[in-house]
C-alpha cells in the first residue's frame, strides 16, 4: 500500500497483560489508521458544482450533510446557468444531504424568494449544518450582509440568525435575524458557524463564534434563550482581550475566547469548544461549568495549532477526537482523555489524501471521517483500514 493511500499510524495495545499479584491492565484503544476513499461522493448530478465547504455532518443514519457556499463559485464555472446548452455548470442547491454510498438524496435552501412570505432570512455566507435529535436541519452563518449595488456588503445586515427546517427544506424556526448581537444579546447571534444538541434536554448549543466571544443556549423547539458563556465558563463580554496570534505561555493562556469556530457534544455529555485563533480546545458540562481545556500554542508545524473543527471516534467511549487543523492542512488523531496526538494524516495540496482549507469534519457509526475542504471546495471520506 502507498505511503498516499496509508494514513496515520497504529498504536500498540490489543491487550496488557499484567504482573502476578495485580490487577490487569486497562488495555488502550487501538489508533485507527485511515486511507482515502477516491470513490466517494458519486458524481454530481444536474451539471451541479460547489464552492466552499462550510459544514458537515453525518447524521444517524449515516447520510452525510453538506452545506457550501455558492457565491463563492467563479462566474466562468457557472455557464450553464446563464445557457442550458452550456455543458457546465451549475451552483447546487447550499444544502446537499449524501448517501453512504456518496448518491445525492435531496438538496435544498437559498434566499427565498418571497422573503415576506417565507419568514426566514437566509444566511448572506452560509456556515454550519446540523441535523436535530428530531431529524430538522439547523443552518447558520458568517456573512458580513447581502451585497449591494456597490459590490460591498451591508454591515447592518450581518448574519445574526440561526435556522431550522425539515429535512426536505420547509421553513420551521428563525432566532435572531439581519444584524449582528452583542456578546449580551439573547436573542440573535453574530456570525454563529456551529449548533450542536442535547437530545435529553431539548436544547440547542450555538458556537457564537466569529463577532461574539461564547456558547449560546436555545431551547431547541421554541428557540426561547437558555443560558451563555465564555471562556472558562465565565459570562461572556464585549471587552476586547489582546490577540495571541496563537502564541502564548501554557501557564498564562487567554482569559477570552477569540474565535469560537465549532462545537460538538460527546456521549458521555461534555460540550466541547474549538478557541480557533486561540489554539485550544475548552471542554464544558451542559451548564456551563468549565471542565478543561487543551492548549496547543502556535508552532512551526505544531500539532494541532489552529483547532478548526472536532468529531470522535466511533467507539463506544469516543476515546479519540478527530481534529482539523488549518495550520498543518492535516487531520489530527488525539486521545479524548488528555489531548495528546497519536496519529495524524494529510499535507497540504490539491490530490487525493491532500487539504486546502481543511474546514469541517464528521465521522460516522462506520468510523470513516469526512473531511470538507474551503480551498478545494469538495468533501473526501477517509475509510479505517481493517
Amino acid at each position: 500500500m502507498t505511503n498516499r493511500l496509508l494514513l496515520g499510524v497504529i498504536a500498540v495495545a490489543a491487550s496488557l497483560v499484567a504482573p502476578a499479584g495485580h490487577a490487569p491492565i486497562a488495555a488502550e484503544p487501538r489508533v485507527p489508521q485511515f486511507k482515502v476513499d477516491i470513490t466517494w461522493p458519486k458524481p454530481l448530478p444536474n451539471k451541479w458544482i460547489i464552492g466552499e465547504i462550510s459544514g458537515l455532518y453525518a447524521d444517524p443514519q449515516d447520510n452525510i450533510w453538506v452545506i457550501h457556499r455558492p457565491a463563492t463559485i467563479s462566474p466562468r464555472y457557472t455557464r450553464a446557468a446563464q445557457n442550458p446548452d452550456a455543458e457546465c455548470c451549475v451552483a447546487a442547491p447550499p444544502v446537499i444531504e449524501f448517501s453512504p454510498a456518496g448518491d445525492v438524496i435531496r438538496a435544498w435552501g437559498g434566499p427565498p424568494k418571497d422573503q415576506a412570505g417565507k419568514g426566514y432570512d437566509w444566511p448572506s455566507t452560509e456556515h454550519g449544518v446540523t441535523v436535530d435529535h428530531k431529524g430538522n436541519v439547523w443552518v447558520l452563518g458568517n456573512g458580513g450582509g447581502p451585497i449591494g449595488a456597490d459590490g460591498k456588503p451591508d454591515r447592518t445586515k450581518d448574519d445574526g440568525m440561526v435556522l431550522k427546517f425539515t429535512a426536505d427544506g420547509k421553513f420551521l424556526l428563525q432566532i435572531g435575524g439581519r444584524g449582528a448581537g452583542k456578546n449580551l444579546d439573547t436573542t440573535r447571534v453574530n456570525h454563529a458557524p456551529k449548533v450542536v444538541f442535547d437530545p435529553k434536554a431539548n436544547e440547542a448549543f450555538v458556537a457564537d463564534g466569529y463577532g461574539n466571544k461564547r456558547v449560546i443556549v436555545f431551547d431547541a423547539d421554541t428557540g426561547k434563550f437558555k443560558r451563555m458563556w465564555g471562556a472558562y465558563g465565565k459570562p461572556p463580554t464585549d471587552e476586547n482581550e489582546a490577540r495571541t496570534d496563537g502564541t502564548y505561555p501554557l501557564t498564562a493562556p487567554p482569559q477570552q475566547f477569540q474565535q469560537v469556530h465549532c462545537i460538538a457534544r460527546s456521549n458521555d455529555n461534555l460540550i466541547y469548544v474549538c478557541d480557533r485563533l486561540n489554539n485550544r480546545v475548552q471542554i464544558f458540562n451542559p451548564n456551563g461549568t468549565f471542565v478543561k481545556e487543551f492548549l496547543y500554542p502556535a508552532k512551526l508545524d505544531g500539532f494541532p495549532g489552529r483547532v478548526t473543527d472536532i468529531a470522535f471516534s466511533n467507539d463506544p467511549a469516543q476515546a479519540f477526537m478527530i481534529v482539523t487543523n488549518s495550520n498543518t492542512e492535516a487531520v489530527h488523531i488525539v486521545r479524548r482523555n488528555d489531548g495528546k496526538e497519536v496519529a495524524r494524516f494529510g499535507r497540504p495540496g490539491s490530490n487525493a489524501g491532500e487539504f486546502k482549507g481543511a474546514h469541517m469534519v464528521a465521522s460516522d457509526s462506520k468510523g470513516n471521517i469526512f473531511v470538507g475542504e474551503a480551498g478545494n471546495a469538495r468533501v473526501q471520506r477517509f475509510a479505517p483500514v481493517p
